[in-house]
């Protein structure tokens, strides 16, 4: 089973097997629950699993996070907290015959005085009749067990499952924890990372909350032979290829676009038709520069014309339906609306913000208030509680959070004083003006 959290102290180093050299995460394994880090909520003093090892008592589990936030780590430490026999099993390898030798072996053990704790990793991937098996030996107490999730418990397992063992929810790992990792990595190996001050907080964001993904990445960092230390563009290429430029020998094509795509921006219907005219009598896929319309419709105008949109794909059904030369008038039509058109890359400049910022940002998840709670658990977790209806609110607006509580708002999108997205920029104005006095 692999690791996937380390300690807050780093561990002595430990022999590899002969087969090779022990990888790093390995190597980094915690060997006491104290040592975790980035899920204290579980496991300190006051956790739900902190409090089980003092009283040293468990009840069955179900570890539900994302990847590589410590749900196998925790689950062998806490066995051999309380003096238990910790019995892995992958839901991804494993059949009928896998869980009746488990439950044999179990019964075994506890006919010795032994009890086991049966981990259960991708719990969601066994079928519903393959669940209701572990019902009787959990209840007779053969196995204390303990599923890992990365899937929401409430759709992926029995409710009869559910009924007998406690979700606890694992956090994604945030930077302090993921900064830890790194030095005790450091700490490790011997020295410091190759890689700049700028370039070790790009790697750590990178990780988007998994431990095991980062120190993989580490370990790859520190295996190669730098002559210096890279910084954050240099990280990025050498931690990830670029794809291969390809038809190079079409460089007229692409300069013809690119001319029809610049003129149309700079509103001269004359030139665009000139460039168009171009790439269509030198025998150009019609259907090709209709695309690249409809992006330009989208890209440089917008919501400063929504209609410039609607024209594009009425010309593209248009001269499907006629054909050539007929259907060409149509094409010709869709770009003199584009080059007299308001302009405005207001949505194109939001998507590539908002993208940018979800890349940065990762699984932050959204506040509780605004996620649905079809079942008890996910009532029980918090989930609607305190959600504002619009449609109840005066002026059909609650001025209601929707960001993550670990991120502030962004400002995305922002309308040109031409066109129709006047009137949006009136409208952004009017809300955050209510937002402001709700606050």
């Amino acid at each position: 089973m692999a690791g996937d959290l380390f300690g807050e102290d780093a561990p002595a180093k430990r022999e590899g097997a002969a087969t090779g050299p022990v990888p790093l995460a390995e190597r980094l394994r915690p060997r006491i629950l104290a040592d975790v880090v980035g899920q204290e909520h579980l496991t300190g003093p006051e956790g739900t699993i902190g409090r089980m090892v003092t009283a040293g008592q468990l009840s069955s589990i179900i570890l539900w996070g994302p990847p590589g936030t410590g749900k196998t780590t925790i689950a062998r430490l806490l066995a051999e907290a309380v003096g238990m026999r910790f019995a892995p099993l992958s839901a991804v390898f494993s059949g009928v015959a896998d869980l009746r030798q488990a439950f044999a072996d179990a019964e075994k053990m506890a006919a010795a005085g032994k009890r086991t704790l049966l981990f259960v990793d991708e719990i969601h991937r066994f079928n519903r009749a393959q669940q209701d098996g572990f019902l009787p030996y959990v209840e007779r107490g053969t196995v204390v067990l303990v599923g890992a999730t990365t899937e929401n418990p409430s759709f992926a397992l029995n409710a009869a499952l559910l009924s007998r063992a406690q979700v606890l929810v694992l956090n994604r790992l945030g930077e302090d924890a993921l900064t830890t990792l790194v030095e005790r990595a450091e700490s490790e190996v011997g020295r410091s990372l190759p890689v700049t001050d700028d370039a070790k907080v790009a790697l750590v964001a990178s990780a988007d909350g998994d431990g095991r993904f980062l120190l993989n990445q580490v370990e790859t960092l520190f295996a190669a032979a730098l002559d210096k230390p890279l910084d954050p563009a240099e990280l990025a290429q050498f931690l990830h290829r670029r794809m291969p430029v390809y038809d190079k020998d079409r460089d007229g094509h692409y300069n013809l676009i690119s001319a029809l795509h610049k003129a149309l921006r700079g509103s001269d219907p004359q030139a665009s038709l000139y460039w168009l005219a171009r790439m269509l009598v030198a025998g150009e896929e019609p259907l090709y520069v209709m695309r690249r319309l409809v992006r330009f419709a989208s890209e440089d105008i917008g919501l400063a014309d929504p209609q410039a949109l609607v024209q594009c794909l009425a010309a593209k059904d248009a001269y499907q339906f006629l054909g050539s030369p007929e259907g060409e008038l149509a094409i010709v039509q869709a770009c003199i609306y584009l080059a007299t058109a308001p302009k405005s890359n207001a949505a194109y400049a939001a998507q590539k913000a908002a993208w940018a910022a979800a890349r940065d940002t990762g699984s932050l998840a959204p506040p509780a208030n605004i996620l649905n709670a079809p079942t008890k658990l996910m009532k029980d977790l918090g989930y609607g509680a305190g959600y504002s209806y619009d449609h109840d609110a005066p002026d059909g607006f609650s001025g209601d959070n929707y960001w993550p509580d670990e991120m502030t708002p962004i400002e995305f999108y922002r309308p040109v004083d031409r066109g129709f997205e006047k009137r949006i920029a009136e409208r952004l104005a009017w809300w955050d003006e209510r937002r402001r006095a709700r606050d």
